[in-house]
């Protein structure tokens, strides 16, 4: 009885109501789908005809209400419920090429030690934690959940696997060996960009270019600039493609500019860091944004 009263308060019960007697009056009342009363008593025969006769009563109730609502306030109890029934994503995903650092980054954001002697990743690592400078933060603090996807190319598929539920991206890129894998990392970070998941959720996007601390590491403009270079090649030369061979529904850019990532639908910002030293303040800071304490 609680229930009904609290329901009548609402469109959005109504609604559920409607559709609830509905189903039971299709499922057990009609002749085409009669309920086996063989073997009900007497006394149980009563008690389901007067179930039919309440049920058929708080059904035409809910008709008469919801045709009397203006459809504007239905829909506006509906949006209400389902944006209470959403939970921010804490989900953040770490990817890039093999070797440009990933794993080292998920030890310090977690532990805040580089965990030297590492090896390369054949298995997404993957926790739910408290960012390590934020342990002994007074108040209240959202764990992360991170998730660093191996950069082999024959593993990068199990990225797909995670972003469904991805607050956002960092793509690492290893700042000192940048210009042999320019190329490769382009193709990855363009794969990337126009995924449909990423692309329809407008999933933000961290370009993090790792091991700043070495003198012969590239700055972030130059390799931001490079990597416009090198997906403007790529643009090109895939649209050039049929559809039949293109993987990705979406492309990059606008036509007749050259590509940019502001151009992007999801955003994409460019940081700094160094997983050996542990400076990596701009990937926390990144982090975050996209994760509210």
């Amino acid at each position: 009885m609680l229930s009904v009263v609290w329901l009548n308060s609402y469109p959005v019960g109504f609604v559920f109501l409607s559709g609830l007697f509905r189903e039971i009056k299709v499922k057990f009342f009609r002749q085409e789908h009669p309920v086996p009363f063989s073997f009900l008593t007497e006394m149980d025969k009563e008690k389901i005809e007067e179930l039919k006769i309440q049920t058929q009563k708080w059904l035409n109730e809910a008709q008469e209400f919801i045709q009397k609502v203006p459809p504007i306030q239905i829909y506006s109890a509906i949006g209400v419920f389902e944006l209470f029934k959403r939970t921010s994503s804490n989900t953040i995903v770490l990817t890039g090429l093999t070797g440009c650092g990933k794993t080292v980054l998920f030890y310090q954001l977690r532990d805040g030690s580089s965990h030297q002697g590492t090896v390369t990743s054949m298995e997404p690592n993957e926790g739910t934690f408290l960012l390590h400078s934020e342990t002994t933060k007074k108040g209240k603090v959202k764990p992360v959940h991170l998730v660093d996807v191996p950069g082999h190319s024959r593993l990068r598929p199990k990225l797909d696997d995670f972003l469904p539920q991805a607050a956002a991206i960092v793509f690492v890129v290893d700042a000192v060996e940048f210009l042999p894998n320019c190329r490769v990392a382009s193709e990855y970070l363009y794969d990337i960009l126009t995924k449909a998941n990423v692309v329809k959720k407008k999933i933000p996007l961290l370009l993090l270019c790792n091991k700043v601390d070495k003198v012969t590491a590239h700055t972030k403009d130059f390799i931001r600039k490079q990597l416009e270079k090198e997906i403007d090649k790529l643009r090109a030369s895939r649209t050039a493609l049929s559809s039949a061979d293109i993987a990705n529904e979406y492309t990059l850019g606008v036509p007749g500019e050259a590509f940019a990532f502001s151009q992007c639908q999801n955003k994409v910002t460019i940081a700094e860091t160094s997983g050996l030293t542990g400076d990596i303040s701009q990937l926390e800071q990144f982090i975050r944004e996209h994760v509210k304490p």
